[in-house]
């Protein structure tokens, strides 16, 4: 393979998605021939994500485009990449972070007036939002970002990814970017995640120019978190970890939630460390044993 060789990406067909590959060929500075890979969470708009398994609906077809040679990498969006992934697979970059926040799509959040009706599919959003306001009402959406907007009108707001509406230079009206004090984003959200073959050492070395290692080490923290509590994208569980000091090697600050599925109970711990693994997996335990996280985990599940 050379520089002027195509690479094969593997991507959904999503206006956002075919963005990212698009971005992630930029910044290789070379032809990328995309392979589209429709997947069972973009072929089943009309059935909640949680009530699919959770497990990977955005990404097992993606990858499965790679192990079986059909494309040489692929693009994802973090958050939707399980914390265990098949071995065959490893994580070749991850570029520099977008923003990892959600944002309220067609009102602020401390202008909602009782009972407002809220749209969104992730149960994390509408777990967080419920603990905070428990007179609001929710509803189901589905769809890519373009869907999703022109349902907006149905609702008092939505609620999507800071970070889509910013790289689709999307004119939404009303934006509220919510701070993760008020919502702890989702694992990895921002984030692009590129995989490839383990043994393809030729991809491997081509991808490696665009990983961001300050950015690898606040995902790696993220993901160590949702990989203890079971790896799954679809839990009303979310983390977010910030570098404190030094880019590279400085330490991290990470706060990690988990809730019911109604949001009347939700837990958080925040802690620090210079080790990703530690500190994610340090503050899932801590959650999981003894602040009542396993039976949680045991009512969701």
């Amino acid at each position: 393979m050379t520089a002027s060789t195509p690479l094969r990406a593997a991507t959904r067909g999503s206006a956002l998605a075919l963005w990212q590959t698009r971005h992630v060929a930029e910044l290789l500075g070379r032809a990328i021939e995309e392979v589209v890979v429709s997947t069972v969470g973009d072929r089943h708009t009309d059935v909640p994500i949680h009530s699919m398994g959770g497990k990977g609906v955005f990404v097992k077809e993606v990858q499965a485009a790679v192990l079986d040679g059909r494309a040489d990498f692929a693009v994802h969006s973090g958050k939707d990449l399980p914390a265990v992934t098949p071995d065959e697979l490893v994580v070749a970059a991850i570029p520099t972070r977008a923003d990892a926040r959600d944002a309220l799509v067609g009102a602020a959040w401390d202008s909602l007036a009782p009972g407002a009706r809220i749209a969104t599919g992730s149960v994390r959003r509408r777990a967080q939002m419920a603990w905070h306001r428990p007179d609001l009402n929710f509803s189901e959406l589905r769809g890519n970002i373009q869907t999703r907007l022109e349902k907006a009108a149905g609702f008092d707001a939505i609620v999507m990814a800071a970070a889509a509406i910013e790289r689709l230079d999307i004119d939404a009206g009303v934006v509220d970017v919510l701070d993760p004090s008020l919502m702890v984003p989702q694992v990895a959200q921002g984030a692009l995640m590129i995989e490839c073959r383990a043994d393809d050492a030729e991809t491997l070395a081509a991808l490696a120019v665009i990983d961001h290692a300050p950015t690898r080490r606040v995902v790696d923290a993220e993901r160590a978190f949702l990989a203890e509590l079971g790896g799954d994208c679809d839990l009303p569980a979310g983390a977010h970890a910030v570098l404190l000091d030094d880019e590279v090697l400085g330490e991290i600050e990470l706060v990690g939630m988990l809730s019911s599925l109604d949001g009347r109970v939700l837990i958080r711990e925040r802690r620090r460390g210079s080790d990703p693994d530690a500190l994610g997996r340090g503050v899932a335990r801590f959650l999981l044993d003894d602040s009542g996280g396993t039976d949680l985990l045991a009512d969701i599940r």
